[in-house]
């Protein structure tokens, strides 16, 4: 018991000495506060920029075919102005002195039954998203057009239009709607990539820890009083301790914004819940597109189980950090003067968390997939992957046994990890003059004591 309570006062005191160092320089103050600060008001900006960027596009039209009889529905991306009477040269003009962005004229002799094509002329070349808006709005009149030709009237086409109410409940009666869906995903998402910056900044923190003491021959010093796994785990322990400070910090500084923002700008927060989701592919855009309410977009928020997400973020972060901290540790010991050394050495290291991120793209648009349950439960992804499934639902989409399994693999995991990369660490701290390959760090682990 004695030794076990020194073994733990050495360990605590290499931590304390790790976590004080980082804590008290300015650069920690300075990333926590304003980190979050600065990326959550990019990300606004990018988000009022995009939704009124005042780039509507103005298309003069001189219908002399009657092919629209005289309108086409306006939207916010495009507009049309009906130009009676307009020739090709007065168009021309008007587009070359920027009254309009392009123009389009219709002969009297087209035939648009028959597949005759309408041209678009601009000044400039259109973007993307913008021909496929212009695109739209005209198809969508023609086909109006087509069906008014056919005897069916107005109110039966708009019938015909009308979308049905569909919802999404699950066995047990609670309700899975689009907005809760989209919402998943981008919580999903976000809580994902957040573990895998995690995993790669504090795990090279402290691999560049290690090869710092070890290069200047501190080790040597600290070692003569501190066994070198108690020298790891204290490194570890500490700089974790920081990790886990600075994202609580964080996690206040972004609910106090988000409560602050649509205070202090009260337009800003309808224009967040109608901006679309540019990467989230096409059902978590649409999911986010439809709850334009505010109602819909705090429903939506309301059925997300924060406490739980954040409670199991909490846990995944603190053990992908413990276990591949202590992998990283050992490459740190086993790099000497050159620090290139360690990029062929990490490898091994890095390539389960790129896997992991591969896995979780997969996870967030189908999380019951057999490729998501593996990536949640093997416990060098788990940390990532399964927080991209947590968002969905326990234990809706995430039965409770599957969250215990996973949990209780990374504990394991954990525990092996450390366990070989203490052998590494031992041995490799204190080595100098040789270039160390991955077979003889292998070997280091193997061996017997």
């Amino acid at each position: 018991m004695k030794l076990e309570t020194i073994l733990m006062n050495k360990i605590s005191l290499v931590a304390r000495r790790e976590f004080l160092t980082r804590v008290q320089k300015k650069t920690f103050l300075l990333t926590t506060i304003l980190l979050p600060v600065i990326i959550f008001g990019f990300y606004a900006m990018i988000i009022y920029f995009s939704v009124d960027s005042g780039s509507s596009l103005n298309i003069a039209v001189a219908d002399n075919a009657n092919v629209f009889n005289g309108s086409i529905d306006k939207t916010d991306e495009v507009g049309f102005s009906f130009i009676n009477g307009a020739s090709v040269e007065t168009l021309k003009s008007d587009v070359k002195n920027e009254k309009y962005d392009g123009y389009i004229f219709v002969p009297e002799n087209i035939n648009v039954q028959n597949n005759d094509s309408i041209q678009i002329v601009t000044a400039k070349s259109i973007a993307l998203m913008a021909r496929g808006n212009v695109q739209n709005a005209i198809n969508k009149k023609l086909e109006e057009n087509r069906l008014l030709s056919l005897n069916i009237s107005k109110a039966q086409l708009d019938s015909v239009h009308k979308k049905s109410s569909i919802k999404f409940t699950t066995l047990e009666g609670e309700e899975d709607s689009n907005t809760k869906a989209g919402f998943s995903y981008l919580v999903g998402m976000i809580s994902g990539f957040l573990i895998y910056i995690i995993l790669f900044i504090y795990g090279t923190m402290v691999m560049r820890g290690v090869m710092e003491e070890k290069v200047s021959r501190i080790a040597e010093v600290i070692v003569s009083s501190v066994k070198p796994f108690q020298l790891m785990m204290g490194k570890i322990i500490g700089i974790g301790a920081v990790g886990l400070l600075q994202f609580i910090i964080w996690v206040i500084l972004v609910g106090g914004i988000t409560v602050l923002v649509p205070l202090l700008f009260p337009g800003m927060a309808e224009q967040m819940q109608q901006a679309p989701v540019q990467h989230g592919g096409i059902a978590a855009a649409q999911a986010v597109q439809e709850s334009s309410a505010y109602a819909d977009f705090m429903h939506g928020m309301s059925q997300i189980n924060f406490p739980l997400i954040i409670g199991c973020f909490i846990f995944y972060f603190l053990g992908g950090y413990l276990l591949y901290s202590s992998l990283f540790a050992a490459v740190g010991s086993a790099v000497n003067e050159d620090p290139q050394d360690a990029q062929s050495l990490m490898l091994p290291v890095t390539m389960p968390i790129i896997f992991a991120i591969v896995i979780m793209m997969k996870a967030v648009n189908d999380p019951t997939s057999g490729l998501a349950v593996f990536g949640s439960l093997f416990p060098l992804t788990s940390p990532i992957v399964m927080m991209a499934r947590i968002a969905h639902g326990v234990p809706t989409t995430v039965p409770y046994l599957e969250l215990i399994t996973s949990m209780l693999l990374l504990i394991f995991g954990f525990l092996g990890t450390t366990w070989i990369a203490g052998k590494i660490y031992r041995t490799g701290i204190l080595l100098y003059g040789k270039k160390v390959t991955l077979k003889e760090m292998w070997k280091w682990a193997v061996k017997k004591n």
